[in-house]
Parts: structure tokens; sequence; C-alpha cells
């Protein structure tokens, strides 16, 4: 396995201890319809119920908690929402100043609860911007809060996986979004560890697959836009650490279009009851191409990871064109 700065699972059980009573512990549900619908035995990690709507705060705790910073201390981040939102509130919660770098084209709602949370929002042109102003801030000693590149962010992103082996020892497959790879790198390294069978599966959407790209091309490759309406899997790069982390423990990306991860969207919504964003709703869509019938293997437990439900109603009418698209 590459060795930078390698996440390990002494690493996401000491997440667990010291984010312990700061996050929830979300259910893991299974579904009928879904087991239905995909031929095999389906079950709902529902991390979209988690603090500020996603699984975001798990690594952002546990980043500014190792950090020990007094009251009143700046720490910085940039995100495109979700993670905007989990350090804005892990800093209110620890007493701390949050400036949250966020790129223009970010949904009014996702400004509104970070504002909401008591976060200093700086506007920048694109999500690349953003990402740079974190970084002069950095280099100006104000501790940072990366969305995905930092071990300490990846092994809290990895409590997920604890929980799902808890409650589910029979898993065989985790179907995982990826923005810059954070959450699926921490979920890899734990549940690799704990059961090394168990098979992780990565999804991204067309416009938003930088680490697709990444595998691709053996390294990381900049995107010169996040085109995908997936705005939550808009890392404009992966970096080697969790491009490292998904070649070297998952099976691989599958990369879904923005009318299939909506399709999914709808489905999930309908007959499952749980409102997920597009970048998480993709899991569905992916799974569906993964073809995890009985034809291939008869006793599969099959986990989709519901990372997110960060989605307003102007969202949700502006999806209706895509729905009509030929999926």
């Amino acid at each position: 396995m590459s060795n930078v700065n390698a996440v390990t699972l002494d690493d996401v059980l000491a997440a667990r201890e010291r984010i312990a009573g700061r996050v929830h512990r979300t259910n893991l549900v299974s579904s009928r319809t879904l087991s239905e619908r995909l031929g095999t035995r389906v079950h709902l990690k529902l991390e979209l119920f988690q603090k500020t709507g996603s699984f975001k705060p798990r690594g952002s705790f546990n980043k500014l908690l190792s950090a020990g910073l007094p009251a009143g201390t700046e720490v910085a981040a940039f995100s495109g929402g979700n993670h905007a939102q989990a350090v804005a509130y892990a800093a209110h919660a620890l007493g701390l100043r949050a400036t949250i770098f966020m790129p223009v084209t970010t949904p009014q709602n996702y400004l509104d609860a970070t504002r909401g949370y008591g976060a200093n929002v700086v506007l920048m042109p694109t999500i690349a911007a953003a990402m740079s102003a974190m970084a002069e801030r950095e280099r100006a000693g104000v501790i940072t809060v990366h969305p995905f590149d930092d071990p300490l962010v990846i092994a809290g992103q990895g409590t997920v996986a604890l929980e799902i082996l808890e409650d589910l020892p029979s898993v065989t497959d985790i179907v995982v979004s990826i923005g810059g790879g954070g959450l699926i790198g921490g979920v890899a390294v734990a549940a690799k560890a704990l059961k090394p069978s168990v098979r992780i599966w990565g999804v991204e959407t067309v416009g938003a697959d930088a680490m697709a790209q990444a595998l691709a091309a053996g390294a990381p490759v900049p995107l010169p836009a996040i085109t995908s309406i997936a705005k939550t899997l808009g890392a404009p790069v992966v970096t080697e650490r969790t491009l490292g982390l998904v070649r070297d423990l998952t099976e691989g990306v599958t990369v879904v279009t923005d009318a299939e991860a909506v399709a999914s969207l709808e489905f999930l919504l309908e007959r499952v009851k749980v409102l997920t964003e597009p970048a998480s709703a993709c899991t569905l869509a992916a799974a569906e191409k993964l073809s995890f019938g009985p034809e291939r293997e008869p006793d599969r437990e099959v986990v989709l990871v519901l990372c997110g439900g960060n989605v307003s109603v102007a969202e949700l009418r502006g999806y209706a064109s895509i729905s009509n698209q030929k999926v």
C-alpha cells in the first residue's frame, strides 16, 4: 500500500473515541424494495441524518479536537457545500472562529447554513480559487481543515465503516461516493482492516470524476471545471494520498451520469422515503451498473452509503429537466 502519511485502523479507532458525543451514530437499515430491485440484500447507511446533513462533521471534529486550539482561534477551510457546514458547526461547538472560502456557484442553501453556524463565508470565483485562498491562510499560520487531504479528516470519516461492520458483520460490499476521496479512503482503511474480504466500490458522476481520471492517468488530474450537478463531489483535483488509498484498497470507480443520479434520487425519495443529494443517490445508480445479482454471488450483503441530504427545494425543481433526459 502507498505510504503517503498513511491512515491506519488505530487512527480510525482513536477518531471514534475523540468525536464520541459530538456526532450521531447513524442508522443502518435494510431495504426490501432495493433488495428486490438489485437482486441481492441491500442496506442503507443513513449518513444524510448526520449533524449538518452529511458525514463531514466526523472528520472536521477529529481534526479540530486533535489541534487543541484555545477558544477564539481562527480556523479556515474551503468547500463547495457540505464540508463548509461541518467545519462551521464544529468550530462553533468548540468556540473557534471559522473562515470558509466557497465558490460563487455554491447553492444558497449551503451558504445560508454555513453562515447560520457562525462562519465567515468568503466567496471566490471558483472552487480552485477557494482552495488557493485556504492555502494562503495556512501559510499565514492558520489551522486549516482540508475537506479530504488530511489523515485526521480521513480517519474521522472512517468511523462510518466501524459502525457498518458493527451493525452488519456479514457485509460483503460497500458502495461509497467520491469527492476528493476522504470518505472512501477512511471507510476502506477501516473496513479492510477489520474484514479483508469486504469490497469497496467508489462512485463519481460525469463532470465531477477527478478520481476516475486520476486512476486512468496514474496521477492526480486537475479538472478544468466541475460540470456535474453533484456539486458536493466537485473536488477540482484529488491528491496522491487519496488516489493511493483508492487505488490500493478499492475495487475501482464507477462513473454515472447526472440523469442516472437524479433518477436514483427520485426512486429513493418515492420508494424508500429518504431525500438524498445527487452526490449520494449516485451510489444506487452505480450499484445497478455493478450488477450485484445472485447470478454473480448469492450471499452478498451490499451497503450503500447515503452520505448527504443537503438539497434545497429550488434544486429539486431544477432536477425535473434532468430526470426527463434518457437514462
